[in-house]
């Protein structure tokens, strides 16, 4: 199968590749000069002075170098999944997926994309808040949920669409977050001393509340867990150049706000000095530009969402939905249910918070949980890789020292704000936790059958006419990949529930390649014209119409004369009626005879209720629903009787 022209491209550095991958991926570290450096002056308004500017503007550059560049940059994008990147990659790449790895990669994925909610909100609510320098009176809520409808609009158009459209943009965006700075730093450059770590180390040690005030620092990196979830969109290549790029434009901004303010200490710390910068002809377009470079940070954020649920679901800790392939690169995929669910959600928050300044208690704290938990699992994969245990060790004390500090900073937020993240982190996780340990408890009581054992069960009952006949063609879907196996459930349903009777029994596998465009079948006839399994070979962009794809096999099977599609029935049979067809999907029930631990029982009724959200295996498979039967039958536990009931004569 030939690799897309795009999928090659993503893997190696281009111009083009570039540009898609600042639309796609920085968007939401490239917004965060419009509020970083106006929550740390607002948060040390009572103490506005030299060291304030000068050891945040040291704290900033050293956690974008250490964080960002160091980490994610140089070392975590090298944890790719098959070209897949963010925490569910990452889960998948460990030989040992232990219940506590699972635990921390819920917990992170979780924390991801309770960002997801609050990251759209506050860049796009703090960028338009600068037509208040034009108008005080101005309602920025209604403009704000505008844009929020026409972004998540766009989002069934494919991030190849948004890319192309953003890159641009975004890269107008830098040169000017560098013109600016530069501007700035031309008047005033002795600010660049902030450069060294002596200002971040007497800012932490001197200034009061230096330490707290790290959780307004960390807003500055509030992007980078979401860099490593877009990595399958744009190739290792396309972002390690362009963060180059970005780095120094982001750092000339920063810089150049520090400036600003030297120069203007007597304004205080009342203003933005991301706007205050712009000079004044320049005010209107300035103000156009970071709202639009809001809107791909926005961008950015919901289709790492998007990327993340898509992984959630192929590792099982998401229950079921809807995804669809707007373009032909693997990694862009757009979920329906996710987007308008997000759009709602990220409405709320506009409207419950409504400032940018009531957010930024609420933003940073969720991400901060991230980016520890993909700290505690990438040193594991490093182990596991082989790396040298003491520079292992060495990665791990510095990181989780260094985002340990930030959490507890940020957790000053928690009664401000932050619990609206943590909030609706837990719910994501409840999703998670009661979706995976569910199928871990009924997959413990999953079985599978050697059809060897049952091949003269099935010859006897397609000819035992004392059995009333279901159906002509009776078809399950199974999961078994041995051909020479299906589920335990299976048999039980032929034979024992109530016999099934039919002239043929049809065995439907599905198989999910890593390839695109992969689309072919296997036939096995187990028992010639009997019993017959076949497998569907899918590649992921290829839709799941097995409906469709079952009726084409059957007429290359009948124009080979390998089976005969007439119906067995002799009234119908000379009219040239074609024989009928039954699916039958099965779900295990756990009766209620059995006494699993509470705990358990907890599990099982999280995750009956969890899977309410699932799209049904009819809708997964494109089935015919009237011409598909949902069968269930109970899940079977050998459990020891303590005491028998005794018959009284």
């Amino acid at each position: 199968m030939k690799i897309t022209e795009h999928q090659s491209d993503i893997k190696k550095f281009s111009l083009a590749g570039g540009l898609v991958t600042l639309g796609i991926v920085f968007g939401d570290l490239g917004t965060s000069p419009l509020y970083t450096m106006k929550a740390i002056i607002n948060g040390g308004a009572e103490n506005f002075n030299e060291l304030l500017i000068y050891g945040a503007l040291s704290c900033v550059f050293w956690t974008l170098t250490l964080s960002t560049t160091i980490k994610y940059i140089l070392i975590t994008l090298r944890a790719d999944n098959n070209g897949e990147g963010g925490i569910f990659a990452l889960m998948a790449l460990l030989k040992k997926k232990s219940s506590w790895a699972a635990i921390l990669t819920m917990v992170g994925g979780s924390a991801l994309l309770a960002d997801g909610v609050i990251t759209p909100a506050i860049t796009l609510t703090s960028s338009v808040e600068g037509l208040k320098y034009f108008n005080p009176e101005i309602s920025i809520i209604p403009i704000v949920l505008l844009i929020l409808g026409i972004l998540f609009f766009i989002q069934q158009f494919g991030t190849k669409f948004v890319g192309s459209t953003f890159g641009p943009i975004m890269m107008v965006w830098f040169l000017v977050l560098a013109t600016l700075g530069l501007l700035q730093l031309i008047s005033y450059p002795e600010i660049l001393k902030a450069i060294s770590p002596v200002y971040a180390y007497r800012f932490l040690a001197d200034y009061p509340g230096g330490f707290i005030l790290l959780g307004a620092v960390f807003l500055a990196i509030t992007g980078a867990e979401v860099l490593y979830a877009n990595l399958g969109q744009c190739g290792k290549s396309n972002i390690r150049i362009s963060w180059t790029f970005a780095k120094l434009a982001l750092l000339l901004n920063y810089f150049g706000q520090g400036a600003w303010l030297m120069t203007n200490m007597d304004k205080g710390a009342s203003v933005n000095p991301f706007f205050e910068i712009m000079p004044g002809w320049f005010l209107i377009p300035g103000i156009i530009l970071a709202v639009s470079a809001a809107v791909i940070a926005s961008q950015a954020i919901i289709s790492g969402s998007f990327i993340l649920i898509s992984e959630a679901v192929s590792l099982n800790f998401w229950p079921k939905v809807r995804v669809l392939h707007p373009t032909w690169v693997r990694g862009q995929v757009y979920l329906p249910f996710i987007n308008w669910f997000l759009l709602v959600a990220c409405s709320f928050t506009v409207i419950f918070f409504r400032e940018s300044s009531n957010m930024t208690a609420a933003y940073g704290l969720a991400i901060n949980i991230t980016e520890i938990m993909t700290t505690l699992l990438l040193s594991y994969y490093l182990l596991q890789k082989g790396v040298n245990h003491r520079l292992v060790l060495f990665f791990f004390m510095l990181y989780i020292t260094l985002e340990s500090s930030f959490l507890i900073a940020n957790l000053n937020k928690f009664a401000h704000g932050g619990w609206f993240t943590i909030l609706l982190a837990s719910l994501y996780f409840l999703v998670m936790f009661g979706w995976y340990y569910g199928r871990k408890i009924k997959n413990r009581y999953i079985t599978f059958a050697d059809l060897d054992k049952y091949l003269d069960m099935f010859r006897d009952l397609s000819k035992d006419v004392s059995v009333p006949k279901f159906a002509t063609n009776l078809v399950y879907i199974i999961r078994a990949n041995r051909h020479d196996q299906v589920e335990s459930k299976v048999i039980y349903s032929i034979f024992h529930k109530q016999p099934k009777r039919a002239d043929t029994y049809w065995l439907l596998h599905v198989d999910r390649l890593p390839e695109p465009n992969s689309f072919n079948y296997q036939v096995t006839q187990i028992i010639p014209g009997i019993l017959v399994r076949i497998d569907f070979h899918l590649g992921f962009k290829v839709e799941s119409k097995i409906n469709l794809y079952f009726k084409e096999v059957l007429e290359d099977l009948e124009k080979s004369s390998e089976i005969k599609l007439d119906s067995s029935y002799e009234s119908l049979k000379k009219y040239k009626i074609r024989g009928d067809f039954k699916f039958i999907l099965i779900d295990r029930i756990m009766s209620r005879d059995f006494n699993l631990p509470n705990w358990e029982n907890f599990v099982l009724s999280l995750h009956s209720l969890v899977r309410r959200m699932s799209i049904s295996d009819i809708r997964t498979l494109n089935l015919d629903s009237t011409n598909t039967i949902e069968e269930q039958v109970p899940i079977i536990i050998d459990q020891p009787i303590s005491e028998r009931i005794q018959r009284i004569r």
